[in-house]
């Protein structure tokens, strides 16, 4: 009686190839034997190709599937003489922020063969931009995602150009053309904080921004400036206090302003990180959130519900603004349009705002 079984891939790429759960690791060109067609095909339908006939596909799909292959990126990049990774470069001290904008470029990046290569940097450090250079051309890259603070700066987009990698930037505001731009209007959503803050009856308003550096910092303080401005109000200069996007500072930043007399009666973060501080130092202060003290934050991070009460914030789609980067940024090679892309951030209200105390 025959037995039909799989044939396993042969000996000829035995140098190409490692062991794995007891047989040999298969490589392209098996995947091509055993599927009945040419090691072209196979790449086609790797990538994606739509000149391939279902059938065709299904059939190596199943190949792929039983025999566990999975395409090296390098090896592909040498292939195609191009590179299938794409970079984040980033230098930010929130790292809730860190993780859903990786998320959000995973998102983007699924079913379409590229991975995805993390660089932390420094932008203090002297060697920054040799750093980015040689984590560039070391890797070989197809393109790099430069979120905040990263992406507001101007010697980076000059250094990318000049060594001819593709490239999105992620900021509050258009800082290039608009085919490199995601948008994220950290003003208009400010502005949101400022209008719910005076809605409530608040007109002694203090507000923490983040560092200086950060160009989200002056957004988000010119936002709620303006919102305030609608309603004749006018922020002094001593009820702005300096943060550093961080829970500590937020901590520190609250503990002096609580202490004033008269305090606050509301307090507007820059961020999430910073208000989940102010919360920790009302209740050093013995202080009840909303009824003794308004907090309001910025970003609606995993952390604004976590904290107690759940904090009233601007939700900004940080996942999705990763997963329009990755998806533009992978448009480049398919020559679709992009135009500069805008999001719109949105007010969420939850337990830690509240009127003024009588």
């Amino acid at each position: 009686m025959n037995s039909s079984k799989t044939p396993s891939p042969t000996s000829a790429e035995d140098s190409e190839s490692g062991v794995e759960g007891g047989r040999r690791r298969a490589t392209i060109n098996d995947i091509a034997r055993l599927a009945g067609v040419s090691k072209k095909t196979v790449s086609r339908v790797i990538n994606q190709s739509p000149f391939v006939r279902d059938e065709t596909r299904e059939r190596i799909e199943a190949v792929i599937a039983e025999w566990g292959y999975a395409p090296d990126p390098q090896a592909r990049g040498l292939a195609f003489r191009r590179s299938f990774l794409i970079g984040m470069i980033y230098d930010n001290p929130n790292p809730q922020y860190v993780v859903n904008m990786q998320l959000g470029l995973l998102d983007g990046m699924r079913g379409s063969g590229f991975e995805l290569v993390v660089h932390p940097c420094n932008r203090a450090s002297p060697t920054f931009l040799t750093d980015i250079r040689t984590f560039v051309e070391r890797q070989k890259l197809f393109g790099v995602v430069l979120p905040p603070s990263v992406s507001e700066d101007e010697r980076v987009a000059k250094l990318l150009n000049e060594i001819g990698c593709s490239y999105i930037r992620i900021a509050s505001v258009e800082l290039d053309k608009p085919e490199h731009m995601i948008v994220g209007h950290d003003r208009m959503g400010a502005g949101q904080a400022a209008r719910h803050i005076l809605e409530l009856g608040h007109k002694n308003i203090a507000f923490i921004s983040g560092p200086d550096t950060f160009r989200s910092s002056h957004e988000r303080r010119g936002g709620f400036e303006d919102g305030l401005a609608e309603a004749g109000l006018k922020l002094a200069e001593k009820d702005i206090v300096q943060g550093a996007y961080t829970f500590e500072s937020g901590v520190a930043c609250g503990d002096e302003l609580l202490a004033r007399t008269p305090r606050p009666t509301a307090i507007f973060c820059g961020n999430d990180e910073m208000a989940a501080g102010v919360l920790q130092s009302a209740r050093k202060a013995g202080l009840t959130v909303p009824k003794d003290v308004t907090v309001v934050g910025f970003d609606d991070f995993q952390i604004a519900q976590a904290v107690w009460p759940p904090l009233t914030t601007v939700h900004t789609p940080t996942r999705e603004i990763g997963k329009m980067a990755a998806e533009k940024l992978i448009g480049v090679e398919r020559r679709e349009p992009r135009d500069a892309t805008k999001t719109e951030p949105s007010l969420v209200v939850r337990e830690s705002s509240g009127p003024v105390p009588s």
